[in-house]
């Protein structure tokens, strides 16, 4: 590499004894001008070519964005400030950072770019700070709310891949709040006893039912760093109602999705970019005929409500290529046309 100088290790650095000489490059006379490519530079000596072109990119875009702004030392120490205290309130059932990634819209743009959708499948949408791993396995037809105020709802869905055909053996992770709108994860009392949520097994022909209530809307966590950042941008920290669900299964891409309820009052402004067309849905009413033959009871103010879907996954082959595709065209139309794939992501060609 260019402009290497020999360094003597003296400082106790880790991977380099006492008298120990090193390479690297020369970072002397640094201004504004010159500070990213040296930076680049520097960040550009190990072996993994895919970590280095994501620094490199991550340098580029950070320090244009400062020079575009005129980013001022009292603004990045309230930034820098705002990640601490983003860290702070995180726990094992609250994912601040996340929440940050949501708000912000980067969260949909990622699972879009790594988890492509042809037009015939079931599109995705987020995964949301509290999904959690210790749902129970629920067999066909259980219910997975314990919410004696929330409005019944059986839920009848299958999984298919893109030609019709039933996808068996899929495990399915499935989530919502309460009626009060908040998961259990946020209730001081939950014990370690999951409600609202189970995991499920596709059937011998990709079938899967539950019972659980009808989502309500309700505000993401806003007491933190995020919600203070939502008020300031003049923004609402509502979610409409919504329900849930993964799809998991060896040789399928990973579908992270969730069914929104038509008609909801922020259905076209969710606080976190989760809506699609594709995925809102109507909710009927579970009739005499349907309550029979699935075991369910009908009775009470208002009856049971009903949710069909069919949900259609992707195989990993069909990701791949539509992902490789797609992330061609997108370099040609930057201009980044000296790049090329390796394992499906970009990194530099090197002559």
């Amino acid at each position: 590499m260019a402009n290497q100088q020999k360094t003597s290790a003296s400082s106790g650095k880790e991977g380099a004894a006492e008298g120990q000489t090193i390479n690297a490059p020369s970072l002397l006379d640094l201004t504004s001008d010159n500070i990213t490519p040296n930076t680049i530079r520097i960040n550009s000596q190990g072996d993994n070519a895919r970590l280095i072109y994501l620094m490199s990119r991550l340098v580029t875009h950070l320090h244009d964005f400062a020079r575009e702004t005129r980013l001022s030392t009292n603004e990045w120490m309230a930034a820098l400030d705002f990640l601490v205290r983003c860290g702070q309130i995180s726990s094992d059932v609250r994912h601040e950072f996340i929440l940050l990634s949501d708000v912000l819209g980067l969260s949909l743009l990622v699972d879009s770019i790594d988890h492509p959708k042809p037009p015939s499948s079931t599109e995705g949408s987020l995964l949301g700070p509290f999904h959690t791993h210790d749902a129970p396995t629920l067999a066909s037809g259980e219910d997975m709310s314990d919410d004696p105020e929330g409005e019944p709802l059986l839920a009848l869905c299958t999984v298919k891949d893109t030609k019709g055909n039933p996808v068996p053996g899929v495990k399915i992770d499935i989530w919502e709040t309460d009626s009060s709108g908040h998961y259990d994860v946020q209730h001081a009392d939950r014990g370690g006893v999951p409600s609202g949520r189970c995991v499920m097994v596709s059937d011998s022909e990709g079938t899967f039912r539950f019972r659980a209530i009808r989502p309500v809307s309700y505000p993401i966590p806003h007491d933190g760093p995020v919600g203070k950042l939502l008020r300031l941008l003049g923004r609402h920290c509502w979610r409409p109602a919504h329900m849930h669900f993964t799809f998991e299964k060896d040789q399928w891409d990973k579908l992270v999705t969730a069914l929104y309820i038509r008609g909801d009052p922020y259905e076209s402004s969710d606080a976190v970019f989760g809506v699609k067309k594709s995925l809102v849905v109507d909710l009927d009413k579970v009739d005499g005929e349907t309550a029979k033959k699935y075991g369910v009871d009908v009775g009470g103010e208002g009856g049971m409500w009903l949710l069909r879907y069919d949900f259609v996954l992707v195989s990993e082959e069909e990701a791949q290529e539509l992902r490789d595709r797609n992330a061609i065209e997108a370099l040609a139309k930057l201009g980044l046309t000296h790049l090329k794939l390796v394992d499906h992501l970009p990194v530099p060609e090197v002559d």
